[in-house]
């Protein structure tokens, strides 16, 4: 399937996953849509998937917690850009590691409101066009942690679990449909999401990789093009990926 032409919306496409998987895209020649909250680092994502070769670039600041926000960005999309025809559902995030029963409410409400919710918004409001035009696929980013959660990360492996639920829930709703919808389940990433989750506290993000050699974002993008360049009848439901030294989300082969 050429990807050439083709309008490709990519949410949390400022780094990591999302923006690796914009230049993945680029390189194929497709029309990128791209959202993230960080206005500086997604222009610089725009332009260097200009330079891989995107056919072009739009790029929209905003945060796919707020509803109002996501409806409207789609509602008031420039003509040539109003056909999606891949929807990355990307952005995500986790926070803390603490015990369930001492976590911090906002650090709930921000994974809740993003993970799912987020997904949620963006989802209702780019479907409903590709029903419409008749083709359409959504790739959704879930994680190892849906299936298996670890402790002291009750809450992000709770939201991935649900991404997981409403992924299969939507490839049931759109049966009949041309439209497709896939889940990619990564295990470990090397990306800022252990920065993040840690609140900036490098040292601490680094320990989580050490001894191991984890995914790089860009073996992600490339399971994301693969599932989304099969035939047009071919629905590839799930991806699950790993390192070679991850056995789940539990299990680490470090070295020591």
């Amino acid at each position: 399937m050429s990807f050439k032409g083709k309008i490709v919306f990519i949410t949390g496409a400022s780094g990591g996953i999302g923006a690796a998987t914009a230049l993945a895209f680029a390189a194929q020649g497709a029309k990128l849509l791209l959202a993230a909250r960080r206005a500086g680092k997604l222009a610089e994502v725009a332009s260097a998937a200009l330079e891989h070769g995107a056919a072009s670039v739009h790029s929209i600041d905003m945060d796919v917690r707020d509803y109002r926000a996501v409806q409207n960005a789609i509602d008031s999309l420039p003509p040539p850009w109003e056909a999606i025809d891949i929807l990355v559902n990307n952005a995500g995030l986790s926070r803390g590691l603490e015990k369930l029963y001492v976590g911090k409410i906002e650090d709930w409400d921000e994974m809740i409101d993003t993970n799912v919710k987020g997904l949620l918004y963006v989802t209702r409001a780019v479907v409903p066009g590709m029903v419409v035009r008749g083709h359409g696929h959504v790739i959704n980013l879930g994680s190892t942690a849906g299936s298996l959660p670890y402790p002291n990360g009750a809450v992000y492996c709770g939201s991935k679990a649900a991404e997981h639920s409403i992924n299969d829930g939507l490839r049931q709703d759109l049966l009949g449909t041309p439209v497709r919808v896939t889940s990619i389940e990564p295990g470990m990433v090397e990306t800022d999401f252990s920065l993040v989750r840690f609140r900036g506290d490098a040292e601490r993000a680094a320990k989580v990789y050490k001894g191991v050699t984890p995914l790089r974002p860009e073996d992600v993008a490339d399971a994301i093009l693969w599932a989304a360049g099969r035939p047009p009848h071919v629905n590839i439901a799930q991806v699950v990926l790993t390192t070679i030294d991850q056995a789940n989300s539990l299990l680490f082969n470090r070295q020591t």
